[in-house]
């Protein structure tokens, strides 16, 4: 079962890399291409940080360690954060008016959907992960925050978000509100993730 899992979240990291290489060769042709705003996209970021914890556990089962609470705290925080990236694209983006004229429609469908969802599969069902307390949720919170701070204070200054509902020119007020449900999201999600590492479903 364990070189299963292992040989799984292998080819996730893999699939993650490839995706965002993809994407990044298509957009290079772009004429308003910018490294920085490329990953600054939430999408980007959250793939990067599940592919980094994948990666890492790998390692550790490499080394035939168990993984220790910091490395299930990063785990499930990059769990949260890319469900939150497949639940807020599927349900905010997905028919919103964008300009996907350099999207790789495969690239985005394994950014946006196949790895989320396996991310929380890999989380709920495998056991190599420490059992979380509810304090870990504050940690949780911490990135996506400062994200978003950097995110209003570029579209205050120089115009560029990266999603429609952060635009500041539709108000504040409603920026407010979406940055709010957004928070509540990921703190709601924090919990389930914190109660999944209580579960033992697949011994690994």
């Amino acid at each position: 079962m364990r070189t299963f899992v292992n040989s799984l979240r292998l080819i996730a990291v893999i699939a993650v890399a490839a995706a965002i290489v993809a994407q990044l060769l298509r957009s290079l042709q772009s004429p308003t291409f910018l490294f920085w705003n490329f990953f600054g996209y939430f999408t980007i970021q959250s793939n990067v940080i599940i592919a980094l914890a994948l990666a890492l556990t790998l390692v550790t089962a490499a080394r035939r360690q168990r993984g220790d609470v910091r490395l299930s705290v990063f785990r499930g925080a990059a769990t949260v954060y890319i469900a939150t990236t497949g639940i807020v694209y599927n349900t905010l983006l997905v028919n919103a008016a964008l300009d996907n004229s350099f999207t790789v429609p495969w690239s985005n469908d394994v950014l946006h959907k196949i790895i989320p969802v396996y991310a929380v599969l890999d989380w709920l069902l495998f056991s190599d992960r420490a059992r979380l307390v509810l304090r870990n949720v504050w940690w949780f919170l911490l990135y996506p925050a400062v994200w978003l701070v950097v995110v209003l204070i570029r579209g205050a200054t120089d115009g560029w978000v990266p999603y429609p509902f952060l635009d500041p020119a539709q108000g504040y007020g409603v920026v407010a509100l979406y940055c709010l449900g957004v928070a509540v999201f990921i703190a709601l999600m924090g919990i389930l993730v914190v109660g999944m590492s209580r579960l033992r479903l697949v011994k690994v």
